[in-house]
């Protein structure tokens, strides 16, 4: 009988932690893999918040986060760091997810260390490396040193496949966020007392019936967003709010002075605005699946809310998940105010364009990815 396969899973940040979790426990309940959860801690506070609803204490923590750090910073310290974890705990696979600085670093440091590299989540591309920036770099170069590739699509595959990449390093195997926000829904639905919080959680911090109200979730956080892109999405935002009382616009805002100065200063006041803390994850999903428009400029909630049949506008000129795109139930607006403007108006008032944007179809999996990744992790 051959040893446990030793794996370790490594990210830092939000997004990383919610599509790397049902991975997480998934290669924990096999006997054939000796799982060890390493977090940089790139995203202090909001990972935090997704180990605590995925129920994950990992066995080494960077914490690296810093007040003002920079890439520069970011990606010296997730090196060093993992040189010393690589020498120490001498994984057989490290399993790194999509393009952050943290899957960037770790990717580098593997390769130097002589370990296999596992990329969750690869093949996406804008073949633009500054949109988005940085993460359009950092997913390219990563792909660089990857043994064993993990395409959300059919598209990601073609992406590496035009790039060299030999097709029997790829699999296929639907995005493994779709298995988180099912297995978090899942478990809100069927737990009455969970219900109860998660619902009662959004009720205290929203002044109207969200359950019952028509309303526009947005998230904005993106670096290449800052300064005049944020400023025009805040004017589109309180152009709409103005035109439509009736409809409200629910905001998380993500704590970089960059987003918080001017979506306060301009979206503050407006009735129908309201302005909130960024969610943990089990709320956040449960307000996705009742809200009625999405505005965003996020990467993952551009694979959520198809699967939730809601209309999204992307608040970036380019995408890397075009799947949702050619489907018809993502549309890209940009840093836009007139874009924005337009679209959203064009939901809110005409029925069969909201109609033909809200089909529940999902390009991005059926909530299964998991059982693919661990399939071929068996037969190293």
């Amino acid at each position: 009988m051959k040893n446990p396969l030793k794996v370790m899973l490594v990210f830092g940040t939000r997004p990383e932690a919610i599509k790397m979790a049902p991975l997480y426990h998934a290669l924990k309940q096999s006997s054939d893999f000796h799982t060890i959860s390493c977090v940089t801690a790139q995203h202090r506070q909001m990972l935090d918040q997704v180990l605590r609803v995925f129920e994950i204490s990992p066995d080494i923590d960077l914490d690296l986060m810093k007040p003002n750090q920079d890439l520069f910073d970011i990606t010296t310290s997730v090196l060093f760091g993992m040189r010393d974890i690589l020498r120490q705990h001498q994984p057989d696979v490290v399993m790194i997810h999509g393009d952050t600085t943290t899957t960037l670093a770790t990717a580098m440091a593997a390769f130097y260390a002589g370990v296999a590299v596992a990329h969750i989540e690869a093949g996406l591309r804008t073949y633009d490396i500054y949109a988005p920036y940085p993460e359009e770099f950092n997913r390219q170069v990563t792909s660089k040193v990857t043994r064993w590739h993990f395409a959300p699509t059919f598209f990601s595959k073609q992406n590496l496949l035009a790039e060299q990449v030999k097709e029997d390093a790829i699999t296929v195997t639907g995005n493994t966020v779709i298995d988180a926000l099912y297995w978090v829904l899942d478990r809100i639905e069927q737990d009455t007392g969970r219900c109860f919080a998660v619902s009662s959680f959004i009720s205290e911090r929203l002044p109207f019936d969200w359950r019952d109200s028509r309303f526009v979730l947005i998230t904005g956080h993106r670096r290449e967003n800052f300064g005049e892109g944020i400023l025009e999405i805040c004017k589109g935002i309180k152009e709409l709010a103005q035109r439509y009382p009736a409809v409200h616009f629910v905001y998380p805002v993500h704590p970089n002075p960059n987003v918080q100065q001017p979506v306060k200063k301009i979206l503050d006041r407006l009735v129908n605005v309201h302005l909130i803390e960024p969610l943990d994850y089990e709320p956040f999903v449960f307000l996705l699946k009742h809200c009625h428009i999405v505005l965003t400029d996020s990467g993952g909630i551009q694979e959520e809310a198809p699967s939730l049949g809601k209309p999204v506008l992307v608040m970036r000129d380019v995408t890397e998940r075009p799947e949702a795109v050619e489907a018809g139930t993502v549309r890209l607006v940009g840093a836009n105010r007139l874009l924005i403007v337009e679209s959203i108006s064009e939901l809110l008032e005409n029925e069969e364009a909201y109609r033909l944007m809200s089909r529940a179809h999902n390009p991005y999996g059926d909530g299964k990815a998991c059982g693919r990744i661990i399939e071929v992790l068996r037969n190293i």
